[in-house]
């Protein structure tokens, strides 16, 4: 799905071919020409076909003085290929660490998020219990102020936790190079699960 893998995959083709352009230069190259007709020289007797004729011809071409040229373009285009090959190599490993990167990142996303859940309950319940405290005299308006800003950085926390694990969801869908959900088959799939 990745366009760098499929833009390295044409290249590589691209290149493959090449060499068979390159090897088909060296061979030699036939030519088969054939002709057939009838002559006349009365306009009223030139469809029966009173004098035929026909001809073969055919021709071979090689090339027998190059210098060598033809046999170093194949070179050069065996090593284009083997260049195309490492490029395609090196593109498909780079995507794969795309991949394990964003979902080693998720799996910490993940942590960080429960772990912000966490904290955020911890500290509504201190917020809480500072309330009740405060209705019945045991605890002062500064100790409300400071669990009710404990509470809404806890708060803040874990929203930020949520927008990471969201952005690096996203940089998956990226690295996996996304589009297999607009495919009739994972729509006609997506669709019939809805309906069980």
């Amino acid at each position: 799905q990745r366009p760098d893998v499929r833009a390295a995959e044409a290249q590589l083709h691209a290149a493959s071919g090449q060499i068979g352009v390159a090897v088909a230069s060296r061979l030699p190259q036939f030519t088969i020409t054939g002709a057939l007709g009838g002559t006349s020289t009365n306009i009223a007797t030139m469809f029966a076909n009173s004098h035929p004729f026909w001809s073969i011809a055919g021709n071979v071409a090689q090339s027998v003085f190059d210098g060598g040229t033809l046999l170093h373009r194949q070179r050069a285009a065996e090593a284009a290929f083997e260049q195309a090959a490492a490029q395609y190599r090196s593109t498909v490993i780079t995507s794969f660490q795309n991949v394990a990167d964003v979902l080693y990142a998720l799996q910490a996303d993940a942590e960080s998020l429960r772990a912000a859940v966490a904290a955020e309950r911890a500290a509504k319940r201190t917020l809480d219990i500072t309330l009740r405290q405060q209705e019945f005299g045991a605890a002062s308006y500064l100790a409300l102020l400071s669990a009710r800003q404990a509470y809404q950085q806890a708060l803040i926390t874990r929203v930020q936790a949520q927008a990471n694990r969201l952005a690096d969801t996203a940089a998956l869908f990226q690295a996996l190079g996304g589009g297999w959900w607009n495919r009739p088959s994972a729509a006609r799939t997506t669709g019939q699960a809805a309906e069980r």
